[in-house]
């Protein structure tokens, strides 16, 4: 009888890939874990528990097959593996390096729920499509045949890209407008590369490209073309543009030089890696190198900003964040990571002004100052009582203000819509209070005929897992839609 390749939970301890350490990896932008061998992926494959309902696949957004590509793995039959795991991810590779697994798949591995450690189903799945790179396994989009049928895609992000790549495998003529150089959205510009170094990204960019789907960058809609237009050229149009406007602090002392936002200053760095000429870091503006930085927020844009300002070498690295570790947004693994590499965190702490002189005690004398931030006014918080969504809201402890010594003040609290109806001069275009577009759930269908919309412009922000649902699922409604016949193909 054949060894049982699975099931191996109790004799084999869970076991990540190799992380580098904390003073290596603070030097450089590389990914900080390692691949893990090929007999290693094996074993760790190999305590999946195959259960009858596996929760880790339900709390995936895209429902990957995870304990099927887990079992091939296990078995040696990676070409296999990887098969069944794109064919319900268009970037696998991708997730596998930025999902917050600990929350999702892994999160409910029903192993752990029993006593034992998750499987490290993220660092299978990043190792399973790595491979499938190295050995040419992965091919080039080849539809069976061309349509005549064409769609434009406004944003080259995750939820964008994975629209064009299902609808150009099923033969659909698709052009990409973005208003960027690069296409990849926050994939390229937003994340830092020790999270997801960026050739991952271009990589896949070029497979698109290769495959036929086209292109057009440094595009602002409503400028250089117009949305009515765009109606004009294509069968369809989907919205994929995410959500970029900034959630602001108003608090005094916003003006002061070194007081900049997150997305600059992760935009920054990312073109600076791409060996681009970029004049706002070359001049310190957006550099921490030798700076005191204080970064508020506790996502996990946050937590790209501390860690991105330790490797440009900053003097120090503080971490405001109102609430407690237990109720922060951000992932815990990255928090421990930062915490690894010397971001100090400074819990239930809120800012209330930032000032350019640290003699400043008093929130009412702020006014009126000009020059360089010197630091951040702040006070101590407590969890009060919970809200109408059962979070606990942070009250202002009386007489806890102190002053946090800073040269370079980052805020990272979050990303909203932009007003797309005005910026595309489409009055028509429906949006809900918040200012994202109303879409239909599952097909991405809005109220104008021939336009979709999907990922962060629909749901807010959100994860990038979530984006790509959205693309693939919005693909397959225009594709069921418009040509029904190249939907039964691709099923």
């Amino acid at each position: 009888m054949a060894k049982q390749p699975m099931l191996k939970f109790v004799s084999i301890e869970r076991d990540m890939p190799k992380k580098r350490s904390a003073t290596e990896r603070a030097e450089d932008f590389k990914e900080i874990y390692a691949e893990f061998a090929a007999e290693k992926a094996k074993e760790q494959a190999s305590r999946c528990s195959q259960c009858g309902v596996p929760y880790c696949q339900s709390h995936c957004p895209l429902h990957n097959n995870i304990p099927d590509w887990l079992h091939l793995t296990a078995e040696g039959r990676l070409q296999e593996a990887y098969e069944v795991s794109q064919a319900t991810n268009s970037f696998p590779e991708i997730c596998g390096r930025i999902c917050p697994q600990d929350r999702l798949c892994e999160g409910n591995c029903v192993i752990e729920q029993s006593g034992h450690e998750t499987v490290t189903i993220g660092a299978v799945e990043k190792y399973i499509t790595d491979t499938a790179w190295q050995e040419g396994w992965v091919q080039p989009l080849a539809p069976a045949r061309e349509l005549d049928k064409s769609v434009g895609i406004i944003g080259a992000g995750p939820g964008g890209l994975a629209a064009a790549d299902r609808l150009r495998r099923a033969g659909f003529q698709v052009t990409i407008y973005d208003r960027y150089d690069r296409a990849g959205g926050l994939l390229t510009y937003g994340i830092p590369g020790f999270k997801l170094e960026k050739d991952i990204v271009m990589r896949r960019n070029q497979q698109l490209v290769d495959g036929g789907v086209t292109l057009k960058l440094n595009c602002n809609i409503g400028e250089d073309i117009t949305f009515e237009a765009l109606r004009a050229q294509h069968d369809a149009v989907i919205v994929a543009t995410g959500v970029y406007k900034i959630r602001d602090l108003d608090v005094p002392g916003g003006a002061l030089s070194g007081v900049v936002q997150a997305l600059d200053f992760l935009a920054t760095s990312n073109r600076e890696n791409f060996g681009d000429d970029v004049p706002e870091f070359t001049s310190g503006a957006l550099n921490a190198a030798d700076k005191n930085v204080v970064v508020i927020g506790g996502g996990d844009t946050a937590m790209d900003c501390v860690r991105t300002a330790i490797r440009q070498g900053a003097t120090s690295v503080k971490c405001m964040y109102r609430r407690d570790r237990a109720n922060m947004p951000g992932s815990q693994r990255e928090v421990e990571n930062a915490e690894e590499e010397g971001v100090v965190f400074e819990w239930l702490s809120a800012p209330e002004a930032f000032v350019n002189d640290l003699k400043i005690q008093d929130v009412k004398t702020v006014a009126g100052q000009a020059g360089p931030v010197r630091g951040v006014l702040g006070h101590k918080m407590r969890l009060g009582a919970p809200d109408a969504t059962g979070r606990r809201m942070p009250e202002v402890i009386e007489g806890s203000r102190y002053v946090e010594k800073a040269d370079l003040v980052i805020k990272a609290l979050g990303f909203e819509p932009e007003d797309l109806p005005h910026l595309f001069d489409q009055p028509e275009l429906p949006v809900t209070r918040w200012g994202t577009v109303k879409a239909e759930f599952g097909s991405g269908k809005t109220a104008l005929p021939g336009v979709y919309a999907v990922g962060d412009i629909v749901r807010g922000a959100s994860l990038v897992v979530w984006a790509i649902k959205d693309g693939q699922d919005t693909a397959n409604a225009i594709i069921a839609e418009l040509q029904p016949s190249a939907a039964i193909a691709a099923e």
